[in-house]
């Protein structure tokens, strides 16, 4: 991080700390929330995007060669038109990543023009392509799949300082994972009234990476 913006983070910090000071307040006459003479203006180059870190989780699958080792071993299409076997599974783990929670949500980003620019990429697939790519997978296909993160993972820990390794603490538990449906298999009533699936995760707790 460069120097500047070290220094505007900390006079941001300063800020917010003393605006959020203690302070002994009479009873006001007006609302806190007192906003009026607010405008909206299109930046000719600034643009922003909700999902800022996307860029930097793209960068970590990357230099991490779990893109690379996907493209590799994972080879459910004859031909890239145009896209390869990464592009598919990344844009489903993007999409989770940006607050999806079905594949019809990957429209909203595809229709993103910052967020394609994040990403570099001219386009995505869109919902109906990611679904046809999905249908691909046989059973065998989803242990490859799990087995390249995990060699991808092992590379990872292998960066990591000797006192990493001197405990690992595996957390077991399940969640409730609500559905649009009432007809997909294995789906119930949940206590709290939702209907869905309740997955058991293991991850470790050191990282809270799932296992």
């Amino acid at each position: 991080m460069s120097k500047r913006i070290a220094k505007k983070l900390r006079q941001r910090k300063q800020r917010i700390k003393y605006r959020l000071r203690h302070k002994n307040f009479g009873d006001q006459p007006e609302p806190m929330f007192s906003a009026a003479n607010i405008h909206y203006e299109m930046a000719d180059r600034a643009r922003g995007l909700a999902y800022g870190g996307i860029g930097a989780m793209h960068l970590l699958a990357r230099q991490t060669g779990l893109a690379k080792a996907i493209d590799q071993n994972l080879p459910l299409l004859k031909m890239h038109l145009p896209y390869h076997e990464s592009d598919h599974v990344l844009n489903i783990a993007y999409n989770i990543l940006c607050n999806g929670g079905c594949l019809e949500d990957i429209e909203r980003l595809r229709n993103d023009e910052v967020y394609l620019d994040a990403l570099g990429a001219e386009r995505i697939p869109d919902p109906t392509t990611a679904g046809d790519f999905c249908r691909r997978y046989t059973e065998q296909d989803v242990q490859t799949l799990m087995n390249i993160i995990n060699e991808v993972r092992l590379r990872v820990w292998a960066k990591q300082p000797d006192e990493f390794f001197d405990q690992a603490i595996i957390d077991a538990d399940g969640t409730i994972a609500g559905q649009t449906g009432e007809c997909k298999e294995g789906m119930d009533l949940a206590y709290k009234g939702v209907w869905g699936n309740l997955p058991l995760l293991s991850s470790l707790a050191n990282t809270a990476e799932p296992l």
